[in-house]
């Protein structure tokens, strides 16, 4: 009844970040990717997918801090000075839903990231979204309304449940509890629009609470206290830092997390708990 995707988020972003997916993919028990096209270690990441049949590769679209991969010229809404996305994600939020300049302009920048992904050949497995912003109502019917041209088959729902993730870490239990619940109609929402258009989605999701702290201590409590359904554990791995990280994620221990998608005892856990490991693409079946 459990069954479980391990998620490695952000590949393309750096050659330590793709170091450790591949590392993870190949010795440990990552088995999902969600690919960062406009980043600059993308093509690197690229030519290691290809040579991983079993690693599952999603495309991680980037809206807010990030950089676009179309032209500034045919963004200028989106972007600031510096020829970045906003990091203020509840002005962009606000942009995206009232103003038809900027949703025409993110429709347009969501197209030509699956054009991207398109071009390198290799399968879709799902989509999600950097900083979760798929949450948002707009963003979620522009990926469902370009995805379908491109064989969108699943999307990940951030749904952390407070209970089961407080169970397992012991702390945050206000936050963990705002996350969910506050959160609950429009997942809810959400999932009854998933439903209509066929597209397929993990029940739970861990990570959204820890991000950066996925070390082997989080990883096992987590197991020992994961749901029945599917769950997504979604992790941040690098074999170190790099001068470009993004200033929100400088704290995020990557190595840490890294380590424990290697760690023989979390692999032993997922055996012994009878927690069947699967990709997306097996809910898209």
């Amino acid at each position: 009844m459990k069954k479980l995707i391990v998620t490695g988020d952000d590949f393309g972003a750096s050659l330590p970040v793709n170091d450790a997916i591949e590392q993870a993919h190949r010795q440990g028990i990552l088995n999902t990717t969600s690919l960062m096209v406009g980043a600059p270690g993308a093509a690197d990441a690229v030519v290691r997918a290809r040579s991983l049949p079993g690693l599952a590769v999603g495309l991680h679209l980037v809206l807010v801090c990030g950089r676009p991969v179309l032209p500034p010229a045919e963004v200028p809404d989106l972007i600031g000075a510096d020829g970045a996305f906003s990091t203020r994600l509840v002005r962009a939020g606000f942009a995206f839903f009232f103003r038809p300049a900027v949703r025409r302009q993110v429709a347009a920048e969501i197209r030509a990231q699956f054009e991207r992904f398109r071009a390198t050949g290799l399968d879709l497995d799902h989509v999600n979204a950097h900083n979760h912003i798929h949450l948002h109502p707009t963003i979620l019917g522009l990926i469902l309304r370009i995805g379908v041209d491109y064989g969108l088959r699943a999307i990940r729902l951030p749904h952390e449940p407070y209970r089961a993730s407080w169970r397992a870490t012991g702390n945050g239990l206000a936050r963990r509890w705002a996350n969910d619940v506050l959160l609950r109609p429009l997942i809810a929402l959400h999932r009854r629009r998933l439903a209509d258009a066929r597209i397929a989605c993990n029940d739970y999701v861990f990570g959204m609470n820890d991000n950066g702290a996925m070390d082997r201590q989080r990883l096992l409590a987590f197991l020992d206290h994961l749901p029945d359904g599917v769950s997504e554990i979604f992790c941040h791995p690098a074999t170190g830092p790099w001068p470009e990280m993004e200033p929100a994620a400088r704290h995020y221990r990557v190595a840490d997390e890294f380590a424990a998608l290697m760690d023989a005892a979390v692999a032993a856990a997922i055996v012994r708990r009878g927690i069947e490991p699967i990709g997306f693409r097996d809910l898209a079946r």
